[in-house]
């Protein structure tokens, strides 16, 4: 990644380092464009700059860890630093304090000064832009330099959380739930559409109560259906909890054709006593009764989830009760994390801690449980024809790495695609279709077809439908 300077700009190349979520991302992508729409240059090659701005994360101690690991390694090299983000939110003074290198600390809902930080740094401030409460949300205009694929792009659609999960720090790190309006977030998407974004993906804390503090009830599915009207194939949605999966949500999910059936429902566990422990007595009644409504309405829906295991007081009743359910439920792309202590969380003071090595062997022992149910899952999409999003290309061999709708970017597989009778093939970055041929535990495997088979396919699914 890099910007030319402006003409005549004798402004410095400031470097990036980007470490944490796709929000983190999308805010890395806004200071970017400000940056280079004030002249200055913008590298990911911390050797060509004196000053490097670290867009941190601290959302759990693995997290932070890796944040001051990398903010020791700059200084060392003798970079000065400007430390954004989750960490610069959560520790502020002691940032500074610490490290010398540190000349300034911008807060989550702060990085749309990042000009003006800089140009107070170079005029020799040390300077602390964190607001207490974070409030900014962003819109439209503001400018952007995408660092991931250009056929991808993340649209955030909230920021903040209102609830309070007992393991949680994020509603400290940044705030309450702020909405975007549905004009604006539309208005994205056209300029990313224009970009040739062939995916976008729409995240936020919960994104199924995206416009509850806005319009005074939550405004997904509204948000879906406006949506139609933009150019982009795939639009997918992160994160779907499934107590906002309302009917009218799930009609949209149906309706809507380039919304992807893919719902990642971050589910954390499924025994009540282990919910109420997390705070999140809320989700109490999502059972199996309300995941099968869920797939009633939505057959093709793909569901992911994450869970939380070693939470304090999780018992071994309670751990089988989470493997019974993973089998019983049969989702396609499962997460695991063991419970990680957060200072400043209730749960970090919460009585019966679970042993770290306790909690690995449950983590093992889950996957355990889920890996074959994975495989079956992606066997049983041999034989289709999809459109796969092509990433990247290998010309020694000619296979070609992609996603079909039902793996979402850098979390869950992809598509291994050979090039088709004839070498058919495709560059990264277009929407091919793929018969898959074979399927592993995450993966699967396809070859480009032409568009004979395309035909083919079209007239087997009207007579499907009409019989």
């Amino acid at each position: 990644m890099s910007s030319p300077r402006q003409p005549g700009s004798p402004r410095k190349t400031i470097a990036f380092s980007h470490l944490g979520c796709e929000k983190n991302r999308v805010d890395t992508e806004h200071m970017l464009g400000l940056l280079a729409e004030a002249g200055y240059g913008v590298s990911a090659d911390e050797g060509e700059a004196n000053v490097v701005v670290v867009n941190t994360c601290s959302f759990i101690q693995d997290a932070r860890e890796e944040s001051v690991r990398t903010l020791v390694e700059l200084a060392e090299q003798g970079k000065e630093l400007i430390i954004a983000g989750c960490l610069a939110q959560h520790f502020q003074e002691e940032l500074l304090e610490s490290l010398p290198e540190a000349k300034a600390i911008v807060g989550t809902g702060d990085y749309q000064h990042i000009v003006s930080v800089l140009e107070r740094v170079e005029a020799g401030e040390r300077v602390n832009q964190v607001s207490a409460t974070p409030t900014f949300v962003g819109d439209e205009h503001l400018p952007r330099y995408r660092t991931t694929s250009e056929a991808v792009a993340y649209l955030k659609v909230a920021e903040g959380c209102d609830y309070r999960c007992a393991f949680c720090i994020i509603p400290r790190l940044r705030g309450d739930q702020r909405s975007r309006p549905i004009e604006s977030i539309v208005a994205e998407a056209r300029q990313l559409a224009a970009q040739g974004v062939k995916e976008l993906v729409l995240i936020s804390q919960i994104t199924t109560n995206y416009g509850l503090d806005l319009y005074g009830k939550p405004r997904l599915a509204e948000l879906l259906r406006a949506l139609a009207e933009v150019e982009i194939p795939w639009i997918r949605v992160h994160y779907a909890y499934p107590t906002g999966l309302t009917p009218e949500v799930l009609a949209a999910y149906r309706e809507v054709p380039n919304v992807v059936p893919y719902l990642d429902l971050p589910l954390q566990h499924s025994h009540p006593d282990v919910l109420r422990a997390m705070n999140r007595p809320w989700q109490a009644n999502v059972t199996g009764g309300l995941l099968h409504r869920i797939r009633e309405q939505l057959p093709d829906a793909v569901l992911r989830t994450t869970f939380i295991v070693g939470f304090p007081g999780e018992t071994e009743e309670h751990f089988q009760h989470l493997l019974d359910f993973v089998a019983e439920q049969r989702f396609d792309h499962v997460g695991v994390f063991t419970f990680s202590p957060e200072d400043g969380t209730p749960a970090a003071e919460l009585p019966d801690a679970v042993a770290p090595e306790l909690a690995a062997a449950r983590k093992d022992r889950l996957m355990t449980v889920q890996q074959p149910i994975a495989a079956a899952r992606n066997q049983a999409w041999v034989g289709r024809i999809v459109d796969v999003l092509i990433e990247q290309e290998n010309p020694a061999t000619g296979e070609m790495l992609g996603r079909c709708s039902r793996f979402a970017p850098e979390v869950d597989g992809e598509v291994r695609v050979h090039p088709g009778p004839g070498g058919l093939c495709a560059a990264p970055g277009t929407m091919v279709p793929v018969r898959l041929t074979a399927a592993d535990t995450y993966d699967l495997i396809g070859e480009v077809v032409g568009a004979g088979a395309m035909v083919h396919q079209a007239q087997a699914a009207r007579s499907l439908r009409s019989a």
